[in-house]
């Protein structure tokens, strides 16, 4: 018989002592270049209003300051 394994969501940013920063998308991806919309589905946001903390590191910084005008950062 198969043994049933649960996982439990850990923040790794959180557990790990990292630093954090959580933005707020405030602008629609509609008539935006293709790169641009790309860049929000990475840093996983989609639709207005939705918020996500992320891991503060360079790479995320530049993808921020890629769509700046479509963002909001609510803490760093």
């Amino acid at each position: 018989m198969a043994k049933a394994t649960t996982k439990t969501k850990t923040s790794k940013a959180k557990a790990g002592g990292k630093k954090t920063v959580t933005v707020e998308q405030t602008g629609s991806p509609i008539r935006r270049p293709p790169d641009q919309e790309a860049t929000l589905i990475g840093l996983g946001l989609n639709k207005r209003h939705r918020r996500r903390t992320l891991e503060d590191t360079p790479s995320v910084r530049g993808m921020i300051a890629k769509v700046a005008h479509l963002l909001r950062i609510v803490e760093e």
